[in-house]
This record gives structure tokens, sequence and C-alpha cells, in this order.
């Protein structure tokens, strides 16, 4: 059924039919249709930060920006769902074209910039949800903020959704946002993570609420690279962290070589390789003091039990998702059960 709705779907502009799917799903929850083509969620409950979840399939940030959609997402079967990435302010991020299908190599290229309404329009709409699964929530800087007051920025976000999020990922891995990537190395790194674990101390006290914060790193790492983020994150007593974001690298065996020239982070099916390395990196590097969420080209059951065996605590799949639809969340889910 969802091969042929796709085929459907793939005859239109990417970004056009993103947004049309969205609402169509959410219509067809919201009447009671979309219960009737899902299977009911996978029940696996796995521990991870100090929070339960229902299992251990996720769906990545990037695809629900405003948070807008999460009741029906959450009946796919997924066990959390991060929404995100939100910024202080609303911003319409890059120019359009934006968003590539590379469905011969099933990958998509985006370059979005962290399009979205901001902050406070998500926490209204997280407020107005009734979901019943685990909500991460993927904060970012703002393009016009100077990446010297970034942290700014991040802690703006982080006290605004401080209340409605069960987890919190600092985003400082996206490629699409200029100089973003600088803030993963260094004492920068160092700083930035120190005060925002200032902050949820002092959110802690004062709500009564321990919400764990992760971060979300790049595939576009050398060894040396993700040993010293690894010792930084450990000394700054982070959370979690999600490996990996989308890569500005294109492997060789891409077939669609004329939207491989696209500018913009590639996901999906390529990168799982690229993705895993870093994956056994980290897990090396952390020695178990830090879960650590695998993300990064997961496209059947098999993939995602890779992820786990290498390592990983928890999985996020987005690309998959597009390409095979909410049957592939079920398989990784009874999979990893």
């Amino acid at each position: 059924m969802y091969s042929l709705i796709r085929r459907f779907l793939f005859l239109f502009d990417a970004e056009t039919i993103h947004v049309f799917s969205l609402k169509a799903l959410s219509f067809a929850n919201s009447i009671g249709l979309l219960r009737l083509f899902v299977k009911k969620r996978i029940d696996s409950p796995v521990t991870v930060m100090g929070i339960k979840f229902p299992n251990a399939v996720g769906l990545a940030a990037g695809l629900d920006k405003n948070a807008r959609h999460i009741e029906a997402l959450e009946k796919c079967g997924f066990g959390f769902i991060e929404v995100g990435t939100v910024t202080p302010l609303a911003q319409s991020g890059n120019d359009k074209p934006r968003l590539f299908r590379l469905a011969a190599d099933n990958a998509i290229i985006n370059r979005m910039g962290f399009n979205n309404a901001g902050v406070k329009s998500l926490v209204e709409n997280v407020k107005n949800s009734r979901i019943k699964c685990v909500l991460g929530i993927n904060i970012g800087k703002n393009k016009t903020t100077p990446l010297e007051s970034a942290v700014e920025d991040y802690l703006a976000c982080m006290q605004q959704v401080y209340c409605y999020a069960d987890y919190i990922t600092i985003n400082i891995s996206s490629p699409n946002t200029p100089g973003l990537r600088e803030l993963q190395h260094g004492d920068g790194l160092t700083d930035l993570l120190m005060r925002l674990k200032d902050k949820q101390t002092e959110l802690t006290q004062r709500y009564k609420r321990y919400v764990p914060l992760a971060v979300k790193i790049a595939p576009d790492l050398n060894a040396d690279e993700v040993k010293d983020i690894a010792a930084r994150l450990v000394l700054a007593k982070i959370d979690g962290v999600i490996a990996t974001n989308t890569t500005n690298s294109r492997p060789s065996s891409l077939s669609c070589h004329k939207l491989a020239a696209e500018t913009g982070g590639l996901s999906g099916k390529p990168v799982f390789e690229l993705s895993n390395q870093i994956l056994l990196q980290l897990v090396a590097a952390l020695d178990g003091q830090i879960p650590i969420i695998a993300v990064g080209g997961i496209s059947s059951s098999d993939d995602a039990l890779k992820k786990i065996k290498s390592g990983a605590s928890l999985v996020q799949i987005y690309t998959g998702f597009i390409y095979s639809g909410p049957a592939l969340i079920n398989e990784c889910a009874k999979k990893l059960s």
C-alpha cells in the first residue's frame, strides 16, 4: 500500500509533498483513518538517560520542525519523537529549492537552514497535543546570531522548552547554518556545554524536574575529533549523544550524480557506513560513560540491529521512514524487542 502511495507522492516537488503529507497524516489521524493503515506500536520498554522509552525506535529531528504533527507521527509506531530544530525567533530558512530526493539511492539532500516558526510556536503546539510517547526537542541558533553569541540562543530555547520536553537535543552539527559546526570543537564546545549544564541545574531546581541534555554531532569528523568531542561531553556530564547528523560528503556509490552536486546534508542509505564508523569510534571513546542514540542510513530492521550491536542504546529514523513508511518502524521495533 505505502509503495503505491509513495509512487504517487514522488511525482511532485519534494518540499511541497513533504508539507502536504504531514497535513494528510494529521487529518487521517483526526478522523480515525490512520489506525486502519498502521500497526499498533510495539511495546518493548528500554530506559536510557533515566527515561523509560516505550520502544527503542525514534523519529529523528527535522521531519516535524514545529511539532504540528506529533500525535499522528506517534501513531506510526515510534517509541519517541524528536521535533525541531527550533530557534528562538522564526526564520524562513534557505532559498528554495532546498530539498532533493535521490530516489535511486534511497537518499535525500537538504539545505533547509533551520526553517521554523520559532520556539514559542513550537511550545504552544506541544502544549496543545496529547502525545503518549517520549518527546525530544531539538534546539539551535538563528542564522543571524553571530557564532560568538550562539550560546545565548541555545539558552533562550532551553528556557522555553524545558517544561515540555522529556529530553533536549543541542544541535551543533547541521551543515546548513553557516559556521555552526565550528561549535563542535575545542574550548568553545566546553564553554557551550558548561553554560548549558549550568542552565539545566538552575531549571531543575526551579521546576523540580530533571530534563536530560543530548548533543547531536556530525558524521564528517576524523578519529581525533571524535575523541576530543567525547572527552568534552564526559567532562561536562552531558546525558546523551546523537550520532550522526547529515553529511557534506558524497559517497562514490551515489547513482544520482546530477542531484548529488546539490549543496546540503545527505541522509539516507548511503550514509549508513559513514555514520556507523563514527558510532564505533564514539563507543570506544566514551567507554560506556554516556549513552548513544544512533541515526543515519537505517533502511531495514537489520540496519537498526547493527546500530544497537555496535553500542547504541536507541535508534532514530528519518529518511528510511520517507522511503518505507510506518512498516519500517514496526519492523525495527520488533527486531529490537
